[in-house]
């Protein structure tokens, strides 16, 4: 039996919880994940994982094989990478896996796909979208999206693609019956459309864009603001679709109403002010683990996503 398949099988059923998950993963039958760990614990002479009707979870031996065995499926990776990868203008192959939010990867992965197949036919991508952070190494991910601020991670490489900038928006409509408001504390008498975030934040803060007598921009105070969220949503589209039928006034990414704010559906509103639910240094970030590096299938694709994201924001 293929050692490393064995290795890859065992590693995903322990990265999902489970031999049905996993197979769905793999693309196999539940049945011949389930035989292929019990052949890899039979030659080991070890139980690697630890099965109840609920769950399956790693026993002490099944955590430090699962650790050791994710490290060789990694530097497989990084070999078959530096094989594909030779020849600068070598047409690229194999499969690249690439995790990103689900709106996004609709607005802004989508539209650089036939660039990327028309120059590389023999390169698949496997898109897994999601709005939940994944786990690159558990997910067996090449390539992650992330909005937001990060945390450096030693074993990961964030490259910045471009700002995150979010706006406050509202319908002409809304603003002509309820006002535009003229500084923070006019939100109160708003109608709020507001991102479902888990800390259960309910609180903009809002800062000026310009500095003031000689103090700079990001050394003004933040102005935190109470909201009344008449929608609240995990969905960025979804305030969207409320902010055009003119239910209220949003906090939105600028690359998610760049295209309402340039034919009128939307408006901005306090332009002066800097907007965000949480640190105002943000930004969007491709995620790969340090030692694919040198890959230029991930170099490939990311170089695309940020060609588009510059010119999009022209």
């Amino acid at each position: 039996m293929d050692r490393f398949a064995e290795l890859k099988t065992f590693c995903t059923v322990a990265a999902c919880g489970g031999f049905s998950p996993a197979a769905r993963r793999l693309g196999l039958a539940t049945s011949s994940v389930t035989r292929m760990v019990d052949a890899l614990e039979h030659r080991l002479g070890v139980v690697l994982l630890n099965r109840s009707t609920r769950s399956v979870t790693l026993t002490d031996q099944g955590r430090s094989y699962y650790e050791d065995a994710q490290r060789i499926l990694e530097q497989l990776d990084a070999a078959d990478d530096a094989v594909a990868d030779q020849g600068a203008g070598a047409s690229l192959r194999g499969v690249l896996r690439v995790a990103a939010p689900v709106t996004f990867a609709a607005m802004h992965v989508a539209p650089i796909l036939p660039a990327l197949r028309a120059r590389h036919p023999g390169l698949a991508l496997d898109l897994r979208l999601s709005d939940t952070a994944v786990n690159l190494i558990d997910e067996s991910i090449d390539v992650a999206i992330r909005i937001g601020g990060l945390d450096p991670q030693a074993n990961l490489v964030a490259r910045r693609l471009a700002g995150h900038e979010r706006l406050l928006v509202a319908s002409p409509g809304y603003l002509a019956a309820r006002g535009e408001p003229r500084h923070p504390a006019d939100l109160a008498s708003h109608d709020c459309l507001q991102f479902a975030f888990a800390d259960n934040r309910r609180t903009w803060r809002l800062r000026r864009a310009a500095g003031i007598d000689g103090v700079a921009p990001d050394e003004l105070p933040v102005e935190e603001i109470p909201v009344d969220s008449v929608v609240l949503a995990n969905s960025g589209e979804l305030l969207r679709q409320a902010a055009l039928a003119g239910l209220g006034v949003a906090m939105l990414a600028h690359w998610l109403v760049r295209e309402d704010l340039l034919a009128g559906r939307l408006v901005q509103v306090l332009q002066d002010y800097q907007v965000n639910p949480g640190p105002m240094d943000v930004g969007l970030y491709a995620l790969y683990q340090a030692n694919r590096r040198g890959s230029r299938k991930i170099r490939v694709f990311v170089d695309l996503l940020a060609e588009h994201l510059q010119a999009f924001d022209r």
